[in-house]
């Protein structure tokens, strides 16, 4: 069994704050930390240690040919569903064709480094809380009133998450941060 990867685009850190300090007056459950907060591209439940390096240049070589973006967030939902919410979410209102683009570049990157993505439709979103099969709609309505600042993407990282047992928040480790064009 290899390491559990993803890769992903961080919001800068003034817009994870802002976020943070949005969600901290809003007790009732455990959000997602400042430090953690990333749009996944990608989810590699499993990368063998012999791939890793073949992962990473492909992944260099592939976001590399798509120039740096604008993103925001606004917008909220919930998976599977507002009825029955097992994370609930912050949208993409600019740069959703570009995450799509880069997440399908990360994907075949992955796959051609002989490492299998999980095979779930891309929805470019950052996960904010994971409430445990509840109704979320009035969750949603209050993230809906969420808005961030437009920033530009110009790079992705290849993260480690490590799980840490029950009630505990996986650890997170940079692997890799690779440019987009220049």
């Amino acid at each position: 069994m290899g390491s559990r990867m993803f890769v992903a685009v961080y919001p800068p850190e003034d817009v994870r704050e802002d976020l943070a300090e949005f969600l901290s007056v809003r007790p009732g459950l455990a959000w997602t930390i400042p430090e953690q907060m990333h749009l996944t591209l990608a989810f590699l439940v499993s990368v063998p240690d012999r791939t890793l390096e073949r992962l990473e240049e492909y992944l260099e070589e592939a976001v590399r040919s798509v120039t740096p973006f604008s993103c925001g967030l606004r917008g909220a939902g919930a998976f599977p569903h507002p009825d029955s919410a097992a994370v609930l979410w912050l949208g993409v209102e600019d740069g959703s064709e570009d995450l799509t683009r880069l997440a399908r570049k990360s994907r075949a990157a992955a796959n051609r480094a002989g490492v299998v993505p999980d095979g779930k439709a891309f929805h470019p979103h950052l996960t904010l809380a994971r409430p445990g099969r509840t109704n979320a709609t009035r969750w949603i309505r209050v993230l809906e009133t969420f808005s961030s600042r437009i920033w530009t993407v110009d790079d992705v990282h290849l993260l480690e998450s490590t799980l840490l047992g029950h009630g505990h928040r996986p650890r997170h480790e940079v692997v890799a941060s690779l440019p987009l064009a220049a």
